[in-house]
């Protein structure tokens, strides 16, 4: 089968993913540059303030990025699924029309005869004729 011209749903790319590599390898240096700052000074200074900010900071935008890629990923896996799905239904719909002749493999749509009868009234064809007319 050809691919389709239709746009795809979005995916996160490389991009996407490059913005939460970056993100998590800042919070690594902050946390690194916080580690060292604390096992070799005595006090806490400005430093240490600025270390812990930055390493919270990109921690945090990096949780937040990963989670909305990882939702993006999730709804275009799911949007491709249900086109999936309704493309079968269609189909199996489609291919009714034509097995309708043949018993058991799909259940066909109801039609209404030839003669003027129309579906739903909850009175069978052959009834309506013994029926008064009403005008």
């Amino acid at each position: 089968m050809s691919e389709s011209s239709r746009p795809v749903s979005y995916r996160p790319g490389p991009v996407s993913l490059f913005f939460v590599a970056k993100a998590g390898l800042f919070a690594l240096v902050g946390w690194s540059w916080l580690l060292v700052l604390v096992l070799t000074g005595e006090q806490a200074t400005g430093a240490h303030v600025l270390a812990a900010a930055c390493s919270v900071t990109f921690t945090l935008v990096g949780v937040a990025l990963g989670v909305r890629v990882a939702l993006q990923h999730n709804a275009a896996v799911r949007h491709a699924e249900l086109r999936r799905l309704l493309v079968d239904i269609s189909w199996n719909a489609f291919t009714a029309a034509g097995n309708a002749g043949q018993p058991a493999k799909v259940v066909p749509f109801p039609t209404a005869s030839g003669d003027g009868e129309r579906l739903g009234d909850g009175v069978p064809g052959h009834d309506r004729r013994d029926r008064p007319r009403r005008r």
